[in-house]
């Protein structure tokens, strides 16, 4: 019985972000029929995988987490600084001007529920 009180109580804590990014906006998407937590200070990211994933799957999770960053953030992912895997990856933020000029707004942000 304590087994079960103790997987219930992990079920419910959901992704927490490493100490670094205490106090980041957080963004939560649907990609490809998974869950992603997006945290975002404002200039790095970190990006967590919900759920189970086969050994076949890892190289589009990759993928599909790196494509997450710049749908949640309007920022996109420093490729010489992604660090990670398939479960969390980190990587430092490039933004484009947020006052305005040449640069696109940012793309709207899809949320599942508020948190």
């Amino acid at each position: 019985m304590r087994f079960l009180w103790t997987l219930l109580f992990l079920a419910a804590c959901g992704a927490q972000p490493s100490p670094k990014f205490f106090g980041a906006q957080k963004h939560e998407i649907l990609r490809s029929g998974r869950h992603y937590v997006v945290w975002d200070n404002g200039r790095e990211v970190e990006v967590i995988r919900l759920g189970w994933a086969g050994p076949r799957q890892h190289d589009g999770i990759r993928a599909d987490m790196l494509a997450v960053i710049p749908e949640t953030t309007g920022c996109r992912a420093v490729d010489s600084t992604v660090e990670g895997d398939s479960g969390v990856m980190r990587a430092r933020l490039t933004c484009p001007d947020r006052r305005g000029g040449a640069s696109d707004p940012a793309p709207p942000i899809i949320r599942l529920w508020s948190g």
